[in-house]
């Protein structure tokens, strides 16, 4: 879903950034998370269960061919540095908002993406790190508007817990 338009060398020094594990040993001796576990993350005063994807190809499938997402479900995209955003819908079934949002974890800009559109839906601003990928019209039904905040520390503890390391990001 993330689109080749945007620096694919970022995605790539994101990779070897995050796949430095940090914590203690017992965190060493768990099993890591992986992109298909979700972690409960809130954006202004709503949870929603996020998937994490962090690592490239994790973020070139996104939500490809998913047949439906829960209610309160949806995938996050984490990138290693502020940068204009554009994701697509190839092979996408699920109509979805896209919510691009910054490198202090403020939600800027909300977008409807339709299934299997392979238009870019590009981002205005040039300053984003994170996409909140989730069902269509779930930022309205919620009241979730630009100038929420994503919460940074959730999104550093699941990275934490996938075993990658949250300062790759910035976190």
């Amino acid at each position: 879903m993330f689109s080749r338009l945007v620096l694919p060398v970022a995605s790539c020094l994101f990779a070897l950034g995050l796949l430095t594990a940090c914590g203690g040993k017992a965190e060493a001796d768990a099993a890591p998370k992986t992109v298909n576990d979700y972690f409960p993350i809130k954006i202004g005063d709503q949870v929603v269960q996020l998937q994490i994807a962090a690592l490239p190809a994790e973020q070139e499938r996104g939500l490809m061919f998913r047949q439906a997402l829960g209610r309160d479900e949806g995938m996050l995209f984490v990138f290693t540095r502020a940068q204009p955003m554009a994701f697509w819908m190839r092979n996408t079934l699920v109509p979805l908002d896209i919510g691009y949002i910054d490198s202090q974890g403020v939600l800027r800009e909300i977008y409807p993406m339709y299934p299997r559109d392979e238009r870019s839906v590009a981002s205005r601003s040039r300053e984003l790190q994170f996409a909140l990928e989730v069902n269509q019209g779930w930022f309205r039904e919620r009241g979730v508007k630009p100038g929420a905040q994503l919460d940074l520390k959730a999104v550093a503890a699941a990275l934490k817990a996938r075993g990658l390391d949250p300062h790759a990001a910035g976190l």
